[in-house]
């Protein structure tokens, strides 16, 4: 037989000192509301634009490091940002920028040229690189059965690519400088991608490799086409401009742009085909670029008039022609030339070079009868 456990009556006084009901549920909520008030501001945080994190994201001790030394000089820095920055330390003097600081400088820098947003962009480690280019192809030919092959060649030559160095330099306020809450980093990153912007873009459509990149419209070996006319587009520039599109190949053609500058773009809006439709497309929306004959058309300021003997217009894939990135941001801090004035002048510097790799996929326009 089991055990039998008797339970004790509760008394009448014991069961009117427990809680009823309603104050139990009284409680619960007034201790489960925190929690809810706390999962309501996480998630509230979690979705800021700030891609859900729930603290700011501390730099990289690198980023720290190169920040600090335009602020304060390697004299006033940490021993631990100090040894960060003695990595990056180049023998030609001044600091590297570091790797996230560097992807900032040419992320603006694209705003200032539009090449470099079509073009084929490397970096190297090296004062050069050698690129194979292809002249002709091998061929394929039909063949009997058990025949022998009939022998084909292939040509090819080298180009080279060089870097050069681009140099600036901005004077800063120490005031500037010393105050923690000015964006230094934003307004470094913006003033120099213009600086540096400018000048490469002008290189990258007509630079003369003397010094400098080459650019798209001195290179050797691209196809010209002429306007029919000294110093205009020629009596009916729509033709010509079909033209243009259909003399290059298909696959480079399907991956083009248009280049060219802003008053060139000006003139060709007013442009109708045959059946007096206007040549150029406005775009769809606001971040759609401007198209004619279904391909983007990029504005190049550096992109010359339409004049006698310039080329205004170039049609290609900018896929052809390469940009090769040696130093991505050097940076040196000089506190002493503009002392007087309370200034810290900022040298900076990078190598980049670039050519055209692929002449057969560009063809340019020509003002001339």
């Amino acid at each position: 037989m089991p055990d039998i456990i008797e339970v004790a009556p509760v008394a009448a006084e014991e069961t009117r000192s427990l809680p009823d009901v309603e104050t139990i549920r009284t409680e619960i909520r007034s201790e489960i509301r925190p929690l809810a008030d706390r999962l309501s501001a996480l998630e509230t945080r979690a979705n800021r634009p700030t891609g859900g994190n729930l603290t700011p994201t501390e730099p990289a001790v690198e980023t720290r490091a190169f920040l600090n030394y335009a602020r304060t000089g390697v004299e006033r820095m940490q021993a631990e940002e100090v040894r960060a920055l003695t990595v990056a330390n180049e023998a030609s003097a001044g600091y590297l920028a570091p790797e996230e600081y560097g992807a900032e400088i040419l992320k603006a820098l694209v705003e200032f040229s539009p090449i470099r947003q079509y073009a084929r962009v490397v970096s190297i480690g090296g004062q050069a690189i050698k690129y194979p280019r292809r002249l002709t192809g091998p061929s394929a030919t039909w063949t009997e059965e058990s025949a022998n092959s009939t022998e084909t060649t292939a040509s090819y030559e080298q180009v080279t690519l060089t870097p050069y160095e681009l140099r600036t330099f901005i004077d800063v306020s120490q005031a500037l400088l010393e105050d923690n809450a000015y964006n230094l980093e934003g307004e470094l990153a913006a003033d120099l991608a213009e600086a540096f912007g400018i000048t490469e873009g002008e290189a990258f459509v007509s630079g003369d490799g003397d010094g400098k990149p080459v650019g798209l419209l001195t290179a050797g070996g691209i196809a010209e086409v002429t306007t029919g006319n000294a110093a205009t587009l020629g009596a009916s520039p729509a033709d010509t401009l079909i033209g243009v599109y259909h003399s290059l190949p298909n696959a480079h053609a399907q991956r083009a742009v248009w280049m060219m500058n802003r008053t060139t773009l000006g003139t060709l809006r007013k442009v109708k085909d045959g059946d007096d439709r206007y040549l150029l497309v406005d775009p769809v929306s606001a971040s759609a670029p401007m198209t004619l004959l279904g391909r983007p058309i990029v504005e190049a300021v550096d992109m010359p008039d339409v004049a006698a003997n310039a080329f205004p217009i170039l049609f290609g894939d900018l896929q052809g022609y390469r940009i090769v990135d040696r130093v991505s941001f050097t940076m040196l801090r000089d506190p002493f030339t503009q002392a007087a004035k309370g200034l810290v002048r900022l040298h900076a510097r990078r190598r980049v070079g670039g050519d055209i790799t692929n002449p057969d996929r560009f063809i340019k326009v020509k003002v001339a009868a």
